[in-house]
């Protein structure tokens, strides 16, 4: 399982280790992944997705998961999300041209 968060394209990033001799080892921070169930109100069911904290606090502050999708472009998120976002998109379309 690759350690990339699934609607933010947050990934691990490298750096040093410096101690207090000066002395620059390679290190890796990895994003802070959780195993959430996110609620589509459009789709009418739950998702799990594999996603960053950071990444789950902007799905809150934007209003939830299908204003997030709608916003976000193609090139931050997963195969799963655009798949999400494409279905998100046409029920929305539908409900709008039913109304």
């Amino acid at each position: 399982m690759s350690r990339i968060c699934e609607l933010t394209g947050k990934g691990r990033q490298v750096g040093n280790n410096v101690s207090h001799a000066n002395n620059k080892t390679k290190r890796t921070f990895l994003p802070n992944l959780q195993n959430v169930t996110l609620l589509s109100d459009a789709l009418e069911r739950s998702i799990k997705l594999r996603v960053s904290t950071h990444g789950l606090r902007s799905v809150e502050h934007n209003g939830g998961l299908d204003n997030w999708l709608v916003k976000t472009t193609d090139d931050k998120l997963s195969l799963k999300a655009r798949r999400l976002k494409r279905d998100v998109v046409k029920k929305r379309a539908a409900t709008t041209a039913a109304a």
